[in-house]
């Protein structure tokens, strides 16, 4: 009976935080599209979030180009197929392994950063004393970061991908004697309409779903020093769950209408 009931709990526990963050995010819709509008500290969080996750990002595109194409290229190779090396790469990397990557490296990095900083504004009563003083700390934090987010991950997908093309195509110009000219001209050939714009819608809720969990766990954090690292732990695990299963959806939403 005590597993039964501990299993109802954790069952209830779900459902319950299901509920609470749905009242989160329709409140950030709600307070979004009502003045007062934050712009400057919105201009100062896309910084924190674009600017500063631009070298990761970067780093991470290129290797991660540098390696996919250094692992297919022996099997290509095999069949006498090396010349699809460009267009493989780049229908991979611009549909699903730049956007999923990137958004779980900003998961870990924003994500956990947003949960860390609300947390302790939240355990040291910083928010409290914001409510007290008449400010509304929901739009001058949450908002801001949640839009920020949603705003500054597609551009660092975007940018992610360029740079993995890149890496490949260092590859290709090494292993292969490819021409950069000739292999972004296969890879442009390659791609289509079909191909990037459900790639980029994705990131937008990608972003949405990184900066709103991430501002819900920090923004109800509880229990100390302690809630603040369980808040931004739980952010990151739960903006990577989401994530995978955002694209999961994408995934079959782009096969029926596409």
């Amino acid at each position: 009976m005590s597993e039964k009931k501990t299993i109802g709990q954790r069952v209830h526990a779900f459902f319950t935080e299901i509920g609470e963050l749905s009242m989160f995010a329709g409140r950030y819709f709600r307070e979004v599209t009502s003045p007062p509008y934050e712009f400057n500290e919105l201009l100062r969080q896309s910084y924190q979030i674009g600017n500063r996750s631009l070298l990761l990002v970067g780093v991470t595109g290129f290797i991660l180009g540098l390696v996919f194409t250094l692992q297919s290229r022996p099997t290509l190779m095999e069949f006498g197929a090396e010349s699809w090396m460009p267009s493989m790469v780049a229908i991979s990397i611009v549909r699903e392994i730049g956007p999923v990557i990137t958004a779980l490296i900003c998961a870990g990095r924003v994500g956990s950063g947003i949960g860390a900083e609300l947390g302790s504004m939240r355990v040291t009563e910083q928010i409290d004393a914001m409510e007290v003083s008449g400010t509304n700390p929901f739009k001058f934090l949450v908002v801001t970061r949640i839009t920020a987010t949603t705003l500054m991950l597609p551009l660092l997908i975007l940018f992610g991908d360029a740079i993995a093309l890149l890496g490949s195509a260092l590859v290709e110009n090494l292993k292969g004697g490819v021409s950069f000219q000739l292999y972004f001209n296969l890879v442009f050939d390659a791609l289509k309409f079909g191909d990037i714009l459900p790639a980029t819608i994705k990131s937008f809720f990608f972003g949405f779903a990184i900066g709103i969990i991430g501002c819900y766990k920090g923004y109800h954090a509880r229990g100390g020093t302690q809630g603040v690292g369980v808040a931004a732990n739980t952010a990151v695990v739960v903006s990577s769950v989401v994530i995978f299963v955002l694209d999961m959806i994408a995934v079959q939403i782009t096969e029926l209408i596409l």
